[in-house]
């Protein structure tokens, strides 16, 4: 299983932090959890690999395989992008996450791998905090369901797998439910030991 993750271009993200951080504080903080997210999949075991969908020039590093963003139509877009051409070359599924969950870990990440298991067809989910976001997606085979990424994915999500007669299932931790969109979020992060 392959891990996708999906990273806008740096000078944009993170628009909802606007209240409380200026564009380069956003950019810079936005570049600092996209590289614990990147070092946290490198050093998690069972993954095939670590793709990037991305037009930032400022991601490429070792071990990280990228693909370019054709389509820059968001999140969805890019994920089904990543899982198009992985299916392509053979991958039997992908884990997908954003680059924005700095307090998920490589245990997580096993749980997640261990819980899906090997399946044909699967999908193992872990909600975002508040229950309504999906913060990461296993699914097999990659392109098993249509995305539906943004701030209420997670029941479209399911809903999906459902519709498929699969049984979504679910995970909630800690480190992987915290992503950072809002001044609420990065309140939580800034509260964390490791903020």
């Amino acid at each position: 299983m392959w891990a996708v993750v999906p990273v806008k271009e740096f000078a944009g993200a993170k628009q909802r932090l606007s209240p409380v951080l200026s564009p380069a504080e956003r950019a810079k903080l936005y570049a600092e959890m996209l590289d614990r997210v990147l070092a946290m999949l490198l050093a998690t075991k069972g993954l095939d690999g670590v793709a990037v969908v991305t037009n930032e020039a400022r991601v490429a590093r070792p071990g990280i395989r990228i693909i370019p963003d054709r389509e820059c139509r968001g999140q969805s877009a890019a994920v089904a992008q990543g899982a198009r051409v992985l299916a392509a070359e053979g991958a039997s599924g992908i884990l997908t996450i954003p680059g924005d969950v700095p307090l998920a870990t490589p245990a997580e990440i096993e749980l997640v791998l261990a819980t899906h298991g090997m399946a044909w067809r699967a999908m193992t989910i872990v909600p975002s905090r508040d229950g309504k976001g999906t913060n990461a997606l296993a699914i097999s085979p990659p392109a098993l369901i249509p995305f539906h990424f943004g701030d209420s994915s997670f029941d479209p999500h399911c809903a999906e797998a459902r519709a498929l007669g699969i049984e979504p299932r679910i995970l909630r931790l800690p480190g992987l439910g915290l992503d950072i969109d809002t001044p609420d979020d990065l309140a939580a992060l800034r509260a964390t030991a490791i903020a």
